[in-house]
C-alpha cells in the first residue's frame, strides 16, 4: 500500500478523515460502483485521477444497492470481491475506498423517502426493472452529500443511468459535475460488465451480438452520413449523378440521390441494421433473448423520429441464459439546420 493511499474505510467518519487530511478544496472526485471492478473501472478512476490532478482527493465507492434490485433480480449473486477491488483501486489512482454498510448508509433500515426518477425512469431498463431508477438516484444523491465531491465519474455504458444521474443534478441543484467516461470493451467487441463472468463460453460467443448489433448500426449510420454529406457538395439535380460518376462512383451517387431523397431516414435504417444481427443471434445455441433495441433521444430516452438531428444513443439490452447485459452506443444525426 503507497503512503498515499488511505485505504479501505466502512464508516462516514474514517471518509470525513480521510478527505480532511487528503483533500483538496475544489479537487475531489469520486467514482461510484457496486464492486467487482474491471478495467472499466480503472479507467474511470485513472480520468477522476487526471482530472483533479496529483493533489485531488479521489474516493472510490463499493456498495451493493439493495434499493435497485427488484424482486428475482441477482442481489445475493452479485459478485463480491472487495480485497480485489481495494488493490485494483490503489492502482489506478484512489486515495480512498469506502465501502459501507447497509445498516452505515441505511441507519435505521430502508429509507421512506426517497428520490423519484420521474418518466424517463420508466422507460426501457425502468419498463423492465420497475421502481429500478428510483434506488440508483436515492444511492448517488446519498453518496453524494456523504463524499461531497466536485465531479463525479460515471461510465458511458450505463448511458441511461447517466442521463438520469444529470437530470436529477440539474433539476435538484446538487452544484457538482457529472462526468460520463466512454464504455471500455474486451478485445472481442463485448463491454466489461462484472456480469461478464456468469457467461459461459457458448453464452459469450451469442453475447458479442450485442456489440455487433451496435457496430452495424453504427456502420450503416456513417456511410448515410457520408452519403448525404457528398450528395450535399452538388446540386440536387442530375449533375450530382453525372458528377459523382464521372469519378467512377456510378452505385455511390446513385445511393448519394435516394439518401438525399428520402429525408431523415437514417434512424429507421440504423435501427434495421442493428436489428438484422440480434435476430440473428435469436436463432443461435444458447439464444440471445432480446429485451429491447431502442434508438432514443439521450436527454429523455425516448424513440427519435426519422427527421432527428443531433445526439443520439442506439441501445440494447438481451438476456443470455440467464445473465442480462446491456450495451450502447452514441450517434450524431445530421448538422441541425443543413439541407438535406
Amino acid at each position: 500500500m503507497s503512503s498515499r493511499f488511505w485505504g479501505l474505510l466502512s464508516d462516514i467518519d474514517g471518509l470525513e478523515d480521510a478527505r480532511a487530511h487528503i483533500g483538496v478544496p475544489g479537487h475531489n472526485a469520486v467514482v461510484m460502483t457496486m464492486g467487482a471492478l474491471h478495467e472499466g473501472h480503472a479507467t474511470l478512476v485513472r480520468t477522476a485521477r487526471e482530472h483533479v490532478g496529483p493533489k485531488g482527493f479521489v474516493v472510490v465507492t463499493v456498495f451493493v444497492n439493495p434499493l435497485q434490485f427488484g424482486q428475482g433480480e441477482d442481489l445475493d449473486r452479485y459478485p463480491r470481491t472487495l480485497d480485489a477491488d481495494v488493490e485494483l483501486a490503489e492502482q489506478a489512482g484512489a486515495d480512498a475506498v469506502f465501502a459501507p454498510s447497509v445498516d452505515e448508509v441505511y441507519p435505521g433500515g430502508q429509507p421512506q423517502v426517497r428520490i423519484s426518477s420521474g418518466p424517463m425512469g420508466e422507460r426501457l431498463e425502468g419498463a423492465t426493472r420497475p421502481g429500478h431508477f428510483d434506488g440508483v438516484l436515492t444511492v448517488v444523491g446519498k453518496l453524494l452529500h456523504l463524499t461531497r465531491p466536485d465531479v463525479a465519474f460515471f461510465g458511458q455504458k450505463d448511458a441511461q443511468q447517466l442521463a438520469m444521474i444529470r437530470r436529477m443534478v440539474r433539476d435538484l441543484n446538487f452544484g457538482v459535475e457529472i462526468v460520463g467516461v466512454p464504455t471500455v470493451r474486451e478485445p472481442d467487441g463485448l463491454a466489461l460488465s462484472s456480469r461478464n463472468r456468469y457467461l459461459s463460453a457458448q453464452e459469450r460467443r451469442t453475447a458479442l451480438a450485442l456489440s455487433q448489433a451496435l457496430f452495424a448500426g453504427s456502420d450503416r449510420h456513417a456511410a448515410q452520413e457520408a452519403l448525404r454529406a457528398r450528395a450535399r457538395e452538388v446540386p440536387a439535380t442530375h449533375a450530382r449523378a453525372q458528377a459523382l460518376s464521372a469519378i467512377g462512383e456510378s452505385r455511390a451517387a446513385a445511393d448519394a440521390h435516394a439518401v438525399a431523397k428520402v429525408p431523415g431516414g437514417g434512424p429507421t435504417a440504423v435501427r434495421v441494421a442493428a436489428r438484422l444481427l440480434l435476430d440473428d443471434a435469436a436463432r443461435l445455441k444458447p439464444p440471445l433473448v432480446l429485451d429491447y433495441l431502442a434508438l432514443v433521444d439521450p436527454a429523455d430516452f425516448t424513440e427519435i423520429p426519422d427527421d432527428f438531428t443531433g445526439e443520439a444513443v442506439l441501445a440494447v439490452a438481451a438476456k443470455v441464459g440467464t445473465t442480462r447485459l446491456i450495451d450502447n452506443i452514441p450517434l450524431t444525426f445530421g448538422t441541425p439546420g443543413a439541407a438535406s
